[in-house]
């Protein structure tokens, strides 16, 4: 253990020593042996915070501070966009040796630039002027000059003129994802993995994070009456860990490459072959077969002592690993900032830090939960049959759960039916009861006859198209009514491509809300049954332009429809004006209920007046 901790030291003394500037965002790492660049000494960097107002801002070396009084703007070569009055923040008061007394900025400052423009899209040159100096070297650095190429987005002729109302701006909250990715940019590294780990435990009391709950219980549960607390620990740690690294590496390489890597994997092959593999060890926990290492490897590890635990170790950090990439291909706001935040700042180290806090975060409870498992259940007895076989018939609800983003809603309806069925026959349902049965008996025996119920209610409205698993006779219940006296939710306008996004665009005069879904997205799925079926919602878009895009298939038009909007996969939301062009700070990434849709839509002056 030792050896295995010296080892994680150096490697991580190494990475760190390997990335500049990785320490000075920890504080620990602020002392040059030369004065540094002017570029090290004052980072400046601008972008756009929304269609009206430019954000300055520097970073500031320990050691450095820069004159208040000689920091300027300008935008360049373009007439139709101008800085308006604007403020800058107050300094501090230092006794400088060339200027005397005067007013400084030592620390990281921002600066809020108010702009008069046109409501067109375009590529705008902020050119800062600004000067600063080295306390620790003693030097002053010549005026400087700096210039940032940004792309405002197009804005309505009401947003143009000022004549949004007031009280909407006010109230319009920054979207969580937006937030997120300004807070990595402006807070300390110390802060950023803090604030992540924060946000992960947050993220697993979610839906993203349920699937690996009995896959890690089937882990533990497999080890038999070996288990321990400390063995439930070890098995855990190896499981988190390793589906941490998953999302560790697939958020960097998500920034590098600019595309979504969950949904590069989320083919009919790979969910297929996954949802395979549940079946396996499903029959394995049956005991209809058991699953051991080859004898090869299984006499090498003899060889070490570690026979029976390295086999299952290996097995927890593989199941880990894929649980990471297959089973949650959630893109909660928290994931989405962090990308965001990579493929701004071109940082992979700072950014999959941020993503191995998150997802340690979201695997503590995991590990809560199942170092508990090693204490909680009893060490031997034929209870263990039962428990085993309970979280096989889980096993099988993940392989269906996963096969319900490739097939036909109505065929997953019939294998939940299925499911059900057999699982009641299993609880005695068709049993009859002795006169002495205890009350445990009697519960499994109800418990039977209401799965056996609900799973034939299951097979019926799969057999009549039905899709729904919480509603299955909804499509029965259809057939007997008029499509006008039915709400079938929100009514789409498919698109596959930006041409056709372009077209859908220039032929309506109303504000469009554009839907970026997959099939294997279970929050699209999600938000398809019960937010976008909700009469309010309806109601509220009535006037509203409502787009999808299924990005099911994610071909290269689905890419690039991605890369265009700079989004990194559904569920999305976007909201354009009456004349086509995104606003940006309306952006939806997530899922989102129905109230917080209609809470969303009231805060859009150009659709909810």
């Amino acid at each position: 253990m030792k050896k295995i901790l010296f080892l994680i030291v150096l490697l991580t003394t190494i990475s760190v020593h390997a990335r500049p500037g990785l320490l000075d965002k920890l504080g620990l790492e602020n002392d040059f042996d030369t004065p540094p660049s002017v570029d090290e000494a004052f980072d400046f960097s601008a972008q756009i915070k929304d269609p009206q107002t430019l954000l300055a801002r520097w970073n500031i070396a320990e050691g450095n501070y820069l004159y208040r009084d000689k920091i300027r703007f300008e935008i360049l070569d373009n007439s139709q966009v101008q800085i308006q009055d604007f403020s800058l923040p107050a300094g501090e008061n230092k006794m400088d040796e060339t200027f005397g007394l005067t007013e400084v900025y030592q620390h990281s400052t921002e600066i809020v630039l108010p702009i008069s423009r046109d409501n067109t899209a375009q590529k705008i040159e902020l050119k800062a002027y600004y000067q600063g100096c080295s306390e620790t070297f003693h030097i002053c650095y010549p005026p400087t000059e700096k210039t940032v190429l940004l792309t405002l987005p197009a804005t309505t002729d009401d947003v143009t003129s000022s004549k949004l109302d007031s009280t909407a701006t006010s109230q319009l909250t920054v979207p969580q994802q937006d937030r997120i990715a300004q807070s990595l940019a402006e807070d300390s590294l110390f802060k950023i993995l803090i604030g992540f780990f924060g946000l992960g435990l947050l993220l697993a009391f979610t839906p993203c994070v349920f699937p690996m709950i009995p896959i890690l219980s089937g882990i533990i549960v497999g080890e038999g009456d070996h288990i321990t607390t400390h063995r439930a620990f070890i098995l855990s740690l190896t499981y988190v860990l390793a589906m941490s690294i998953t999302y560790t590496a697939a958020g960097v390489l998500t920034g590098l490459m600019g595309e979504n890597i969950q949904a590069m994997l989320q083919n009919p092959w790979i969910i297929g072959s996954f949802s395979t593999l549940f079946v396996i060890l499903a029959l394995s926990m049956f005991g209809l077969f058991e699953l051991q290492l080859p004898h090869a490897l299984q006499h090498r590890l003899h060889q070490i002592g570690h026979q029976q635990q390295g086999g299952h170790i290996v097995g927890a950090a593989l199941m880990g690993l894929l649980s990471g990439l297959i089973v949650g291909p959630c893109l909660a706001p928290p994931l989405a900032g962090a990308l965001i935040f990579i493929g701004q700042q071109g940082d992979p180290v700072l950014g999959g830090s941020a993503l191995f806090s998150l997802s340690m975060g979201m695997g503590l409870p995991l590990l809560i939960m199942g170092t508990s498992a090693g204490t909680l259940l009893p060490k031997a007895g034929d209870w263990m049959n039962s428990i085993k076989t309970f979280f096989g018939v889980l096993m099988l609800a993940l392989a269906i759960w996963m096969l319900e983003r490739i097939i036909p809603g109505w065929v997953g309806l019939l294998l939940w039916g299925m499911l059900f069925i057999i699982s009641a026959v299993y609880l005695g349902a068709l049993n009859t009861l002795r006169i002495d049965s205890n009350g445990w008996e009697k519960l499994w025996k109800g418990l039977g006859v209401i799965l056996l119920i609900y799973g034939g209610l299951l097979m019926i409205g799969g057999a009549s198209g039905s899709h729904n698993i919480w509603q299955p006779l909804q499509g029965i219940a259809s057939e007997k009514q008029s499509n006008s006296e039915i709400s079938t939710g929100l009514n789409f306008t498919q698109v596959s491509n930006l041409t056709e996004l372009n077209q859908q665009l220039s032929q309506t005069n109303s504000p469009t809300m554009l839907d970026f879904y997959a099939d294997w997205c279970v929050d699209c799925k999600r938000m398809e049954a019960t937010t976008f079926q909700d009469t309010g919602v309806v109601v509220a878009l009535a006037s509203i332009n409502t787009l999808q895009l299924d990005m099911t298939d994610n071909t290269a038009e689905h890419k690039a429809m991605l890369k265009e909007f700079g989004i990194f996969g559904p569920p999305t939301l976007l909201f354009f004006d009456a004349n086509g062009n995104e606003h940006t700070q309306y952006r939806l990434i997530g899922s989102v209920t129905a109230s917080e849709l209609l809470q969303h839509i009231e805060q859009l002056p150009s659709i909810a007046r």
